[in-house]
Protein backbone atom coordinates (compact mmCIF):
# COMPACT_ATOMS: atom_id res chain seq x y z
CA UNK A 1 0.00 0.00 0.00
CA UNK A 2 1.26 3.69 -1.05
CA UNK A 3 1.80 6.36 1.47
CA UNK A 4 -1.55 8.26 2.26
CA UNK A 5 -0.92 11.56 0.97
CA UNK A 6 -1.87 13.36 3.81
CA UNK A 7 -1.00 17.18 4.59
CA UNK A 8 0.32 16.97 8.26
CA UNK A 9 2.20 20.12 9.79
CA UNK A 10 5.35 19.09 11.90
CA UNK A 11 4.95 20.54 15.14
CA UNK A 12 6.66 18.67 17.41
CA UNK A 13 7.93 19.96 20.76
CA UNK A 14 10.39 19.82 22.89
CA UNK A 15 9.29 16.48 25.65
CA UNK A 16 10.60 18.07 28.99
CA UNK A 17 11.76 21.75 30.19
CA UNK A 18 13.97 23.18 32.54
CA UNK A 19 12.89 24.21 36.10
CA UNK A 20 14.61 25.19 39.42
CA UNK A 21 13.82 23.82 42.09
CA UNK A 22 14.77 23.95 46.22
CA UNK A 23 16.26 21.11 47.76
CA UNK A 24 16.25 20.07 51.49
CA UNK A 25 19.26 21.91 51.94
CA UNK A 26 17.66 25.39 50.63
CA UNK A 27 19.68 24.52 47.62
CA UNK A 28 18.17 25.97 44.10
CA UNK A 29 19.00 23.10 41.63
CA UNK A 30 18.53 22.76 37.91
CA UNK A 31 15.93 19.99 37.26
CA UNK A 32 13.68 18.82 34.11
CA UNK A 33 10.03 18.23 33.90
CA UNK A 34 7.82 16.22 31.82
CA UNK A 35 6.08 18.49 29.38
CA UNK A 36 2.27 18.36 29.72
CA UNK A 37 -0.25 20.33 27.09
CA UNK A 38 -3.56 20.24 26.26
CA UNK A 39 -4.10 19.56 22.71
CA UNK A 40 -7.89 20.02 21.35
CA UNK A 41 -9.34 17.79 18.45
CA UNK A 42 -11.50 19.18 15.65
CA UNK A 43 -12.96 17.48 12.91
CA UNK A 44 -13.82 18.97 9.90
CA UNK A 45 -14.48 21.79 12.03
CA UNK A 46 -16.52 20.37 15.05
CA UNK A 47 -14.72 20.26 18.45
CA UNK A 48 -14.20 16.27 19.72
CA UNK A 49 -12.01 15.85 22.48
CA UNK A 50 -9.02 17.27 24.14
CA UNK A 51 -6.47 14.95 24.37
CA UNK A 52 -3.42 15.57 27.55
CA UNK A 53 -0.04 14.90 25.40
CA UNK A 54 3.89 16.19 25.85
CA UNK A 55 3.46 16.89 22.33
CA UNK A 56 6.79 15.24 20.93
CA UNK A 57 4.77 13.80 17.80
CA UNK A 58 0.94 15.51 18.00
CA UNK A 59 0.42 14.66 14.24
CA UNK A 60 0.78 11.00 14.61
CA UNK A 61 -0.93 10.71 18.20
CA UNK A 62 -4.07 12.04 16.61
CA UNK A 63 -3.81 9.59 13.44
CA UNK A 64 -3.69 7.16 15.79
CA UNK A 65 -6.36 8.55 18.19
CA UNK A 66 -8.64 8.37 15.04
CA UNK A 67 -7.94 4.78 13.82
CA UNK A 68 -8.18 2.98 17.20
CA UNK A 69 -11.49 4.88 17.63
CA UNK A 70 -12.39 3.59 14.77
CA UNK A 71 -13.83 6.87 13.64
CA UNK A 72 -11.97 6.47 10.05
CA UNK A 73 -11.61 3.13 8.72
CA UNK A 74 -8.74 4.00 6.45
CA UNK A 75 -5.39 6.88 6.34
CA UNK A 76 -6.70 7.80 2.26
CA UNK A 77 -10.13 9.70 4.08
CA UNK A 78 -8.03 12.40 5.76
CA UNK A 79 -7.21 15.71 3.55
CA UNK A 80 -4.78 16.77 6.58
CA UNK A 81 -3.92 17.04 10.23
CA UNK A 82 -2.72 20.57 10.68
CA UNK A 83 -1.56 20.99 14.70
CA UNK A 84 -1.63 24.63 15.83
CA UNK A 85 0.23 25.45 19.10
CA UNK A 86 -0.60 29.03 19.10
CA UNK A 87 -4.13 27.71 20.09
CA UNK A 88 -3.45 23.98 21.53
CA UNK A 89 -6.03 22.76 19.06
CA UNK A 90 -5.52 19.98 16.12
CA UNK A 91 -7.40 20.58 12.81
CA UNK A 92 -8.20 17.42 10.68
CA UNK A 93 -9.97 17.65 7.85
CA UNK A 94 -11.76 14.67 6.20
CA UNK A 95 -12.93 14.39 2.31
CA UNK A 96 -16.13 13.18 2.69
CA UNK A 97 -17.18 13.53 6.55
CA UNK A 98 -17.54 10.69 9.05
CA UNK A 99 -20.49 8.76 9.22
CA UNK A 100 -22.92 8.68 12.40
CA UNK A 101 -20.18 10.95 13.89
CA UNK A 102 -23.20 11.43 16.87
CA UNK A 103 -24.17 8.12 17.68
CA UNK A 104 -20.65 7.71 17.92
CA UNK A 105 -19.93 9.98 20.22
CA UNK A 106 -22.63 9.62 22.44
CA UNK A 107 -21.30 7.00 24.18
CA UNK A 108 -18.07 7.56 26.20
CA UNK A 109 -16.13 5.46 28.76
CA UNK A 110 -13.76 7.59 30.36
CA UNK A 111 -10.67 5.07 30.69
CA UNK A 112 -8.14 4.33 33.93
CA UNK A 113 -5.10 5.51 31.74
CA UNK A 114 -3.19 8.17 33.30
CA UNK A 115 -4.24 11.36 32.67
CA UNK A 116 -7.34 9.94 31.64
CA UNK A 117 -8.37 8.31 28.32
CA UNK A 118 -11.59 7.93 26.40
CA UNK A 119 -13.00 5.24 24.73
CA UNK A 120 -16.06 6.32 22.40
CA UNK A 121 -18.30 4.79 20.39
CA UNK A 122 -18.77 0.72 19.69
CA UNK A 123 -15.96 -0.73 19.98
CA UNK A 124 -16.25 -3.34 22.34
CA UNK A 125 -19.04 -4.46 19.17
CA UNK A 126 -15.42 -4.99 17.21
CA UNK A 127 -13.43 -6.78 19.20
CA UNK A 128 -14.86 -10.08 17.84
CA UNK A 129 -13.55 -9.46 14.42
CA UNK A 130 -9.95 -9.40 15.39
CA UNK A 131 -8.26 -12.39 14.43
CA UNK A 132 -4.34 -12.82 16.00
CA UNK A 133 -1.44 -14.39 14.44
CA UNK A 134 0.56 -15.95 17.39
CA UNK A 135 4.28 -16.65 16.66
CA UNK A 136 6.07 -18.70 19.61
CA UNK A 137 8.89 -16.16 21.12
CA UNK A 138 12.26 -17.13 23.29
CA UNK A 139 12.94 -16.43 26.65
CA UNK A 140 16.08 -15.17 25.89
CA UNK A 141 14.75 -12.62 23.56
CA UNK A 142 12.37 -11.46 25.95
CA UNK A 143 15.80 -10.93 28.15
CA UNK A 144 17.11 -9.20 25.45
CA UNK A 145 14.77 -7.32 24.70
CA UNK A 146 14.16 -5.81 28.21
CA UNK A 147 17.90 -5.06 28.36
CA UNK A 148 17.40 -2.92 24.93
CA UNK A 149 14.65 -0.98 26.13
CA UNK A 150 16.47 0.32 29.31
CA UNK A 151 18.16 2.40 27.15
CA UNK A 152 15.39 4.21 25.21
CA UNK A 153 13.67 5.83 28.82
CA UNK A 154 15.36 9.33 27.59
CA UNK A 155 12.53 11.49 28.99
CA UNK A 156 11.66 9.22 31.99
CA UNK A 157 15.71 9.30 33.07
CA UNK A 158 15.37 13.62 32.59
CA UNK A 159 12.27 14.22 34.14
CA UNK A 160 10.26 11.66 35.30
CA UNK A 161 6.45 11.26 35.01
CA UNK A 162 5.95 9.75 31.43
CA UNK A 163 4.86 6.48 30.15
CA UNK A 164 6.66 4.63 27.64
CA UNK A 165 5.09 2.08 24.80
CA UNK A 166 8.00 0.58 22.07
CA UNK A 167 7.12 -1.02 18.57
CA UNK A 168 9.58 -4.47 18.83
CA UNK A 169 10.78 -7.21 16.48
CA UNK A 170 12.68 -9.73 18.06
CA UNK A 171 15.23 -8.03 20.34
CA UNK A 172 15.02 -4.55 18.58
CA UNK A 173 13.36 -1.50 19.43
CA UNK A 174 11.91 -0.04 16.23
CA UNK A 175 10.10 2.84 17.31
CA UNK A 176 9.78 4.06 21.43
CA UNK A 177 7.87 6.75 22.37
CA UNK A 178 7.18 8.66 25.53
CA UNK A 179 4.02 10.79 26.67
CA UNK A 180 1.95 11.76 29.65
CA UNK A 181 -0.21 8.51 29.70
CA UNK A 182 0.50 5.43 27.91
CA UNK A 183 -2.70 6.00 25.82
CA UNK A 184 -1.54 8.46 24.25
CA UNK A 185 1.60 6.86 23.18
CA UNK A 186 0.22 3.80 22.29
CA UNK A 187 -2.01 5.72 19.86
CA UNK A 188 0.99 7.76 18.15
CA UNK A 189 2.97 4.61 17.92
CA UNK A 190 -0.99 3.41 15.95
CA UNK A 191 -0.73 6.43 14.24
CA UNK A 192 2.64 5.27 12.88
CA UNK A 193 1.19 2.26 11.98
CA UNK A 194 -1.34 3.01 9.65
CA UNK A 195 0.93 5.97 8.06
CA UNK A 196 3.45 3.41 7.25
CA UNK A 197 1.44 0.18 6.56
CA UNK A 198 3.34 -1.33 9.25
CA UNK A 199 1.98 -5.00 9.86
CA UNK A 200 2.09 -6.43 13.46
CA UNK A 201 1.89 -9.45 13.53
CA UNK A 202 5.51 -10.33 14.12
CA UNK A 203 6.20 -7.25 16.24
CA UNK A 204 5.41 -7.40 20.53
CA UNK A 205 4.22 -4.10 22.36
CA UNK A 206 6.33 -2.77 25.71
CA UNK A 207 5.00 -0.35 27.95
CA UNK A 208 6.12 0.64 30.91
CA UNK A 209 2.18 0.84 32.13
CA UNK A 210 -0.52 -1.16 33.60
CA UNK A 211 -2.02 -3.76 31.16
CA UNK A 212 -5.72 -2.66 31.17
CA UNK A 213 -8.49 -3.15 29.04
CA UNK A 214 -7.71 0.25 26.97
CA UNK A 215 -4.40 -1.09 26.34
CA UNK A 216 -4.88 -5.02 24.92
CA UNK A 217 -7.81 -3.69 23.00
CA UNK A 218 -5.88 -0.93 21.59
CA UNK A 219 -2.42 -3.30 21.05
CA UNK A 220 -5.18 -6.11 19.65
CA UNK A 221 -6.58 -3.36 17.15
CA UNK A 222 -3.01 -3.44 15.81
CA UNK A 223 -2.69 -6.62 15.02
CA UNK A 224 0.07 -6.82 17.57
CA UNK A 225 -0.57 -10.55 19.06
CA UNK A 226 1.92 -9.86 22.29
CA UNK A 227 1.95 -7.23 25.00
CA UNK A 228 4.93 -6.87 27.25
CA UNK A 229 5.14 -4.37 30.36
CA UNK A 230 6.96 -3.74 33.56
CA UNK A 231 3.82 -3.30 35.31
CA UNK A 232 0.86 -5.24 36.91
CA UNK A 233 -2.21 -5.87 35.01
CA UNK A 234 -6.09 -5.48 35.94
CA UNK A 235 -8.59 -7.83 35.51
CA UNK A 236 -10.51 -6.47 32.87
CA UNK A 237 -7.23 -6.37 30.74
CA UNK A 238 -6.68 -10.16 31.24
CA UNK A 239 -10.42 -11.08 30.52
CA UNK A 240 -9.97 -8.87 27.05
CA UNK A 241 -6.00 -10.45 26.26
CA UNK A 242 -8.13 -13.82 26.75
CA UNK A 243 -10.75 -12.92 24.12
CA UNK A 244 -8.83 -11.90 21.63
CA UNK A 245 -5.64 -14.34 21.88
CA UNK A 246 -2.92 -11.23 23.10
CA UNK A 247 -0.11 -12.98 25.04
CA UNK A 248 0.18 -10.62 28.07
CA UNK A 249 3.07 -10.94 29.80
CA UNK A 250 3.60 -8.72 33.05
CA UNK A 251 6.26 -7.83 35.93
CA UNK A 252 8.83 -7.63 33.48
CA UNK A 253 12.30 -6.69 35.11
CA UNK A 254 15.45 -8.00 34.73
CA UNK A 255 15.13 -11.35 34.43
CA UNK A 256 11.94 -11.84 36.34
CA UNK A 257 8.04 -12.07 34.46
CA UNK A 258 4.84 -13.15 34.74
CA UNK A 259 2.71 -14.76 31.81
CA UNK A 260 -1.43 -14.39 32.49
CA UNK A 261 -1.61 -15.59 28.86
CA UNK A 262 -0.30 -16.99 26.52
CA UNK A 263 2.27 -19.49 27.91
CA UNK A 264 2.29 -21.82 25.28
CA UNK A 265 3.67 -19.52 22.74
CA UNK A 266 6.51 -18.72 25.33
CA UNK A 267 9.80 -21.03 24.16
CA UNK A 268 11.56 -21.65 27.97
CA UNK A 269 15.09 -21.45 26.69
CA UNK A 270 16.97 -19.64 29.58
CA UNK A 271 15.44 -20.32 32.76
CA UNK A 272 17.11 -18.45 35.47
CA UNK A 273 18.72 -20.37 38.92
CA UNK A 274 15.41 -21.34 41.01
CA UNK A 275 17.11 -20.05 44.54
CA UNK A 276 13.60 -20.30 46.46
CA UNK A 277 13.91 -23.33 49.21
CA UNK A 278 12.61 -26.67 48.07
CA UNK A 279 9.55 -26.33 49.88
CA UNK A 280 8.28 -23.21 48.15
CA UNK A 281 9.17 -24.01 44.70
CA UNK A 282 6.27 -27.25 44.59
CA UNK A 283 3.64 -24.22 44.97
CA UNK A 284 5.06 -22.44 41.56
Amino acid sequence: MNRPDIQMTRAGLDASLPVAAVDEHRRTRQQHIAAERPLTLYIDKREIVTLMTLGREPELLVLGWLRNQLLIDRPERIRSIQVDWETDSVAVTTHDGIDNLDSRLARKTVTTGCGQGTVFGDLMDELDRIRLQQTPVRQSTIYALLDTINAHNEIYRRAGAVHGCALCHDDRVLHFVEDVGRHNAVDTLAGRMWLEDIDGAQLCFYTTGRLTSEMVMKVAQMGVPLLLSRSGLTQMGLDFARRLGVTLIARAKGRHFLVYHGAEHIVFDAMPEDTRPLKHRAAG
